[in-house]
């Protein structure tokens, strides 16, 4: 409890980042469209984001080994500001994208920051308890920044200044914390395809974990307002499919220790193609009907798909090397932003064509693609006779 309310800065800090810069990410969607964005022009904003986390991801362990953590996190988080602040200087889908490309790095060098600091600080008796609560606090971040959409005004300079703010504060508890930063950490040259080598099905798993969450957090706003929801009631839609990945994760993770992780890889893979069919097919019900079921699909789509990340993980941890597990996260956030930067663009520029219902058809299938490969490597390779605990 000690090493606990030691790191709350820390943990204060994860929730105000995601509260300023995370909530860009369906502002941005519903701002475009009340300004005139095309489907196609809000995906490709969204995709912005994800070239900038990429790049995050790259330099922000060199700017931690260079500048230290405080110092590392002022810089991403003074970054984040000038991409919140930037939206207000020009309404332009071309300008939201260079803007979001570095709100995109300040998520990815942020969060590098935080985990680092975490990972030198927790002790492997507490560790698995530290990033439970880390990302308890990530969670609970997200479904504050979903919340605080449903009260701001779409396309509004005192909406964007507002998230600003917010971005600000996330500086103050780490300047202010007397707890001493960790040293600085020994970097070793980064490896983007070793998650491959290890694993190609948990490669694939986290590209169609990346193609899910960042198609539905950017162009399921549009879906939303096409169900005819008001913003309040679209952050409704959003906070719904978070709390169900929340619930998910520890039966999930009871699962995949107990049973072979592909097989239930492929049975969250089977259920998320299901419910995706289900709404793309048109199963729910408008607004004006009622809210309950666009709630209850967005909560089983949360259940289903959120997981996915973790089980794919789960699994390349099973044949990987102790000395590789640093350079296996690393590239496994690589592949996973390989399918975020490509996904919205993909379904904006098809739910132009076939309508928003479409953005569920486009994920499906990309679990389509990883229930087949499953198959395959399953026949491939046999299960590892050295099961790592699953991490939540």
């Amino acid at each position: 409890m000690r090493v606990l309310i030691s790191l709350s800065a820390l943990l204060l800090s994860v929730m105000l980042v995601q509260m300023g810069i995370g909530a860009l990410r369906p502002f941005d969607s519903i701002s475009g469209v009340a300004i005139g964005f095309s489907s196609f022009d809000v995906g490709l904003v969204a995709s912005g984001h994800f070239i900038g986390f990429l790049g995050g991801c790259l330099i922000g362990p060199k700017l931690v080994y260079r500048a230290g953590h405080s110092r590392a996190f002022a810089i991403f988080a003074a970054v984040g500001v000038i991409s919140i602040i930037a939206h207000t200087i020009q309404a332009n889908p071309y300008f939201w994208t260079f803007a979001r490309i570095f709100g995109g790095l300040t998520v990815a060098g942020c969060y590098t920051v935080i985990e680092s600091w975490l990972q030198a600080k927790a002790t492997n008796k507490i560790r698995a308890r530290v990033f439970s609560i880390y990302r308890i606090a990530d969670f609970a971040g997200q479904i504050f920044a979903n919340s605080l959409i449903g009260v701001l005004t779409p396309a509004s300079y005192i909406s964007y200044n507002i998230l600003a703010m917010i971005m600000c504060l996330a500086l103050i508890p780490l300047a202010v914390t007397v707890r001493k930063e960790p040293g600085l950490p020994k970097t070793k040259g980064f490896q983007p395809f070793i998650a491959y080598k290890i694993s190609p099905l948990a490669t694939l798993g986290v590209v169609v974990a990346g193609v899910s969450t960042a198609a539905f957090g950017s162009i399921a706003p549009l879906y939303a307002t096409d169900l005819g929801m008001s913003p309040l009631e679209i952050s409704y839609f959003l906070t719904t499919a978070v709390i169900g990945g929340i619930i998910i994760h520890p039966p999930a993770g009871f699962l995949a220790d107990q049973f072979d992780r592909r097989s239930v890889l492929m049975v969250f893979s089977i259920l998320s193609t299901i419910v995706c069919l289900a709404i793309g097919n048109g199963i729910v019900e408008p607004v004006a009907h009622s809210i309950t079921s666009p709630l209850l699909f967005a909560l089983l789509f949360g259940l289903s798909t959120f997981p996915i990340y973790s089980l794919s993980a789960a699994h390349a941890n099973d044949f990987a090397m102790p000395d590789d597990v640093l350079n296996l996260s690393a590239s496994l956030i690589f592949f996973y932003a390989l399918g975020a930067i490509i996904s919205p663009i993909l379904a904006g520029y098809f739910i132009g064509i076939f309508g928003t219902s479409y953005l569920f058809i486009h994920i499906s299938l990309a679990h389509i693609v990883l229930m087949a490969f499953t198959v395959i490597r399953a026949i491939a390779r046999p299960v590892s006779a050295d099961d790592k605990p699953y991490v939540y």
